[in-house]
């Protein structure tokens, strides 16, 4: 039987799944500008790009997406470790020496060319700029990136904020240089998914470990129970669909932020018995990209160990990360000793600014053994699964 101790374990690798939320700028951006996202934009479009360079961003974001992330490429690992994307794991940073001149090398040059012209601090200052952009958060977010055809160069643009849904972009063209900036365009959403677009955006999930990520590097989701001789059950999610997208398209993919409050493994008999037992907290991220807007992600999500008749109800909330202040939605999880219901007060922590997709309880006899079963939780499809 799985005990409330053995639980703890579980909780305790799930909490490696939340994330310190939105990523702020680490320190002054140095006098003279240059630092902007429109400004990084505009550089990356005047850089001369090769297909070295394109397939180091495709690399990246590729490594990103792989490990559950979106398709991201941020610029502290292209100017750490050309080629990685974001969680590591299945990264191309072991490709790193195959670029032949990768774009941090660009970036150094173009900034030692700018930087000297406008201070007199030379390659200090060059290193401020650097500092200044590793620290940042920015990333190159490449939208549609699966169906890049191998050599159609990106129009690059940056998210402008507020929601927006458009913006110009810069094009590059070949030349016996390179690829070199010939104009500006007009961007929308439906650009992006005809041709390849790169988007200057604000990074705010590589503080997180998607789900995706965390079950292919451990696994805590399936327990041997065959020892038992009283079957046991186990609440878990296995699949997660998104109706709509949340977040304007510059912005990226959808963080969701799922928590489950209950009290596992009860089977108290007396109220004595209840001082035993406390509620848990199970939380867990999913990333989905624009692209998988009414795709079915399949997963393994662990939520309740040892599940219980005597437990009445689950707390339940879903999010979509948008930032803000750090907030808590105070609720409560219930278990029933002789058809007397005890609650038990819970605190689910979350931001502000966050669109929440669905929030209340959930009755245990929602839920049926050896079952799966499918429900409509805001703009969010789940199926749950008793086993």
């Amino acid at each position: 039987m799985l005990s409330v101790k053995l639980f703890a374990l579980a909780a305790g690798l799930l909490s490696a799944i939340a994330c310190n939320r939105g990523a702020e700028p680490v320190g002054k951006e140095p006098d003279g500008g240059l630092m902007s996202k429109r400004d990084v934009a505009r550089m990356l479009s005047a850089l001369p790009l090769g297909d070295g360079q394109l397939y180091e961003v495709y690399d990246a974001v590729s490594a990103s997406s792989a490990n559950g992330y979106d398709e991201e490429y941020m610029m502290s690992d292209l100017l750490s470790s050309p080629g990685t994307g974001v969680g590591g794991r299945g990264s191309s940073a072991t490709k790193a020496s195959s670029y032949q001149k990768p774009i941090r090398s660009m970036i150094e040059d173009y900034l030692a060319s700018h930087v000297s012209s406008s201070t007199k601090g030379g390659a200090a200052d060059v290193q401020r700029y650097l500092d200044y952009l590793r620290g940042s958060g920015m990333q190159i977010y490449w939208p549609y990136s699966e169906s890049w055809d191998g050599s159609t160069l990106p129009l690059i643009t940056f998210d402008p904020g507020n929601g927006a849904e458009s913006n110009y972009a810069y094009v590059i063209t070949s030349t016996d240089n390179g690829y070199e900036l010939v104009d500006s365009v007009f961007v929308d959403e439906t650009v992006a998914m005809g041709r390849p677009v790169w988007v200057i955006n604000q990074n705010d999930d590589s503080d997180c470990v998607p789900l995706e990520s965390f079950l292919g590097t451990k696994s805590i989701w399936d327990f041997d129970d065959e020892a038992e001789d009283v079957d046991r059950y186990n609440l878990y999610i296995k699949d997660f669909t998104m109706l709509r997208n949340y977040d304007s398209w510059l912005a990226g993919a959808s963080e969701f932020h799922c928590w489950v409050g209950a009290v596992n493994g009860f089977y108290a008999t007396t109220e004595e018995d209840l001082k035993n037992y406390q509620p848990e907290i199970t939380d867990f991220v999913v990333v989905v990209k624009r692209s998988e807007v009414g795709r079915k992600k399949s997963f393994r999500a662990l939520l309740v160990t040892d599940f219980s008749d005597q437990l009445d109800k689950l707390a339940f909330l879903i999010v979509e990360d948008d930032g803000g202040t750090r907030t808590n939605w105070k609720c409560a999880a219930s278990v029933k000793i002789k058809s007397k219901t005890y609650g038990f007060d819970i605190d689910i922590p979350y931001h502000s600014s966050d669109d929440v997709v669905w929030r209340g309880q959930l009755g245990a006899s929602y839920f049926t053994k050896g079952k799966s079963i499918e429900g409509r939780f805001g703009d969010v499809k789940l199926t749950f699964a008793l086993e």
